[in-house]
């Protein structure tokens, strides 16, 4: 049955089935363009193939993140992987499904819809046929382009689906065989690159003859601002690399301010201002209420260092990275030493989960760099905890001011939101960048495009979850783009919804109280769509909601919601508190709407690892400055969450079938923090709306009231 059918972005750009699908030695290899991150992506995507195609997941092999065999599917981020490749491998799996049972039926002179497949093998009624997927593949021609219109199967014929495969990665794990930090091979030379101490500053000199005592043992290479080193040995390397850090000289540079990210810097910093209005104008009513929130720059704080790998061997170079964006990747590498694309390829290895722009492609650069000039040798970058927290691109600060009036009922008007805060994705190849630090210190930099955020289609970045699920006349958005500031951001797991998830749902505790209702039921007579209260409702009664409970006992809980983008998954946390000097988390408990759940215990692990990294930021994080640089370089200066902090978290999936799969790994950071900030505004009996909310701010707070 043919249907019209708008294929995914991610198929109509690679339009070619053998880009996705191969069949061979009893096995089905599935190629994505998404990589794994620690989300457990892979094991979904082998499911939907192994369900559509009838075939058991043990044969099917998944090829992630390779520029020279796989799709061009952009980078893993926004929680759209199963939405994007999902929905495609889906419809290539079907259409493989289909062009080779339409060669069985043909050689068996059969009808179509007469033939069953078991694994991979054709039956007719309900006997074998000595015809399978791998006897009949050459027969087809592979490298046509997929139409989208094969018949999917129907949900209530689903095996594989819904159900928790054990993740396919989580055995080579235990072993460290995937990831990107074991790769080894004899002759291996190791490299590190000295970063200059404020972006734009020149290299002024250093100590030569220090450097020489080393010999042959170790070399080092300079570019413009570029001073690497490679070395036999990590030993030889770690000794030179103190070397060069105690002797280089700097001048200049973009100093950055002690108060970066504070709200009063970025609300006096030079903008680029628009504003979206939605609704009926705002009028004159009852006494404004406004409160301001913010966020502070926040770093990936990954556990893992970054690490890049890179060889070059007659030409052609070879970059090992675990990258969120291969292809992107390897086109701000080929621009920034002038390579042709084609002579680079880009393999994805598993690194540290950062969930975001992170050190990864800038140890790739280094890598690269330092191949260039050892060809025929395979160089390894792995940065320090200094480069990883001093260097990595932060996660943007942000200020949101909420206003509007409370009619007669109670209910909220016209809303006003004003938001500040630099772009938040600075990915290579954003805006036509390349974004790669070594890259910029280059003697020639390759050129600088425009500075932007992320497109309003595409999910937005400042202004992300910034138009409201509640129910309001009118809404008008006022975004401030901070440009030019000295800060170096990018893309952070969330962008900006994480910000203003936080504000609105903490405002919306705010009106709650000022109308005298209780922060449940005022969101539930204020949400339109029955998913969206379903999990408010699911979620409030998972965790006990305690709708008389006093306010100012220390102990207290608090809700947050949202849905993700306006158009992911519906999440609603309760967060469990204590607190004295401190905050101390009781219980976590989330109830998510995502549609069509490939594996149940995948999305578990998502929402769970959200909550968990959502309560560090926070709690606990905020990138310091001092002496014009980044100062939070060590973990006793950049605190995360330990794991003795982490307590007890509850999950629940709820959602009806018919809906189609929606994104999760990014619906649970903003509900959490919201709900932490309104307990912690209950228990105390007084809010603090700039995080994170740490001892300094609770004391402060105490003191205060």
């Amino acid at each position: 049955m043919q249907h019209d059918r708008r294929l995914p972005a991610g198929l109509a750009d690679n339009p070619r089935l053998d880009r996705w699908i191969r069949f061979a030695g009893r096995s089905v290899t599935i190629a994505t363009g998404k990589v794994e991150l620690g989300q457990g992506v892979l094991t979904a995507l082998v499911q939907i193939a192994a369900e559509e195609l009838d075939v058991e997941p043990g044969r099917i092999a998944i090829v992630s993140g390779d520029t020279a065999v796989g799709p061009n599917e952009g980078y893993t981020a926004g929680s759209q992987s199963i939405e994007q490749s999902g929905s495609a491998i889906r419809l290539v799996a079907a259409e493989a499904r289909a062009l080779l049972t339409a060669e069985a039926a043909a050689r068996l002179g059969a009808e179509p819809a007469g033939l069953g497949v078991e694994d991979g093998a054709f039956t007719r009624d309900g006997r074998p046929t000595n015809l399978d997927y791998w006897s009949l593949a050459d027969a087809v021609d592979w490298t046509r382009p997929p139409t989208g219109t094969a018949p999917v199967k129907a949900e209530a014929d689903y095996r594989l689906v819904g159900t928790s495969l054990p993740r396919l990665d989580l055995a080579a794990k235990i072993s460290g065989a995937p990831f990107i930090h074991d790769i080894a091979e004899p002759g291996m030379l190791h490299g590190w690159v000295l970063r200059p101490p404020r972006r734009g500053a020149a290299f002024a000199g250093l100590d030569r003859e220090r450097l020489a005592r080393f010999g042959e043992r170790v070399r080092w290479h300079r570019d413009g601002a570029v001073l690497a080193l490679v070395a036999d040995s990590e030993t030889m390397l770690r000794a030179a690399r103190e070397m060069l850090r105690a002797d280089a000289r700097w001048t200049g540079g973009h100093t950055i301010p002690d108060d970066a990210g504070t709200p009063d810097w970025l609300m006096a910093a030079p903008s680029r201002d628009r504003v979206i209005e939605t609704g009926s104008p705002a009028s004159d009513g009852e006494p404004m209420i406004t409160a301001t929130y913010a966020r502070p720059f926040l770093a990936h704080a990954s556990i893992g260092l970054s690490c890049g790998l890179a060889r070059c061997d007659e030409g052609r170079l070879t970059v090992y990275s675990h990258s969120q964006g291969v292809f992107a990747l390897r086109g701000a590498i080929a621009r920034s030493f002038g390579l042709d694309p084609a002579n680079v390829m880009v393999l994805h290895h598993q690194g540290a989960g950062c969930y975001g722009h992170n050190g990864a492609d800038d140890a790739a650069c280094d890598a690269a760099f330092l191949a260039l000039r050892h060809p025929g040798r395979l160089v390894r970058v792995l940065w320090t905890r200094d480069d990883e927290l001093g260097f990595s691109p932060v996660g943007a600060a942000q200020v949101v001011r909420l206003s509007t009036r409370l009619d007669a009922t109670g209910r909220p008007g016209h809303w006003t939101s004003e938001i500040w805060s630099p772009p938040h994705a600075a990915r290579p190849g954003t805006n036509g960048n390349v974004n790669l630090q070594l890259a910029e210190a280059l003697c020639t930099p390759p050129e600088r495009g425009e500075v932007a955020d992320i497109p309003d289609a595409a999910g937005g970045g400042g202004v992300r979850n910034a138009a409201l699920s509640y129910t309001v006349p009118g809404q008008r958005i006022v975004h401030h783009l901070i440009v030019g500031q000295p800060v170096r951001v990018s893309s952070l797991r969330t962008l900006g919804a994480f910000a203003n998830v936080f504000a609105i749902e903490c405002f919306m505790d705010e009106l709650a109280e000022a109308a005298g209702r209780d922060p449940v039921d005022y969101r539930l007579e204020l949400l339109p769509d029955p998913r969206a209260r379903a999990v408010v409702d699911a979620v409030a009664r998972s965790a006990g909601w305690r709708r008389e409970a006093a306010i100012g006992l220390g102990h207290a809980q608090g809700i947050g919601f949202s849905r993700y983008k306006g158009r992911g998954a519906y999440c609603a946390v309760v967060a469990e508190i204590e607190v004295d000097e401190a905050v101390k988390l009781i219980g976590l408990w989330a109830a998510v709407d995502a549609g069509l759940v490939i594996n149940p215990d995948g999305v578990r692990n998502q929402i769970e690892g959200g909550l968990v990294q959502g309560a560090s930021w926070t709690l606990k994080e905020t990138v310091g400055f001092a002496d014009g640089m980044i100062a939070s370089r060590d973990w006793s200066l950049y605190p995360i969450l330990r794991f003795s902090e982490v307590p007890p978290v509850a999950v629940e999936l709820v959602g009806a079938v018919g809906n189609p799969s929606l994104g999760v790994g990014e619906a649970a950071q903003g509900p959490v923090a919201a709900a932490i900030g309104n307990a912690v505004a209950r228990a105390l009996g007084a809010r603090i709306r700039t995080l994170p909310l740490n001892r300094e701010r609770i004391m402060a707070s105490l003191l205060a009231s």
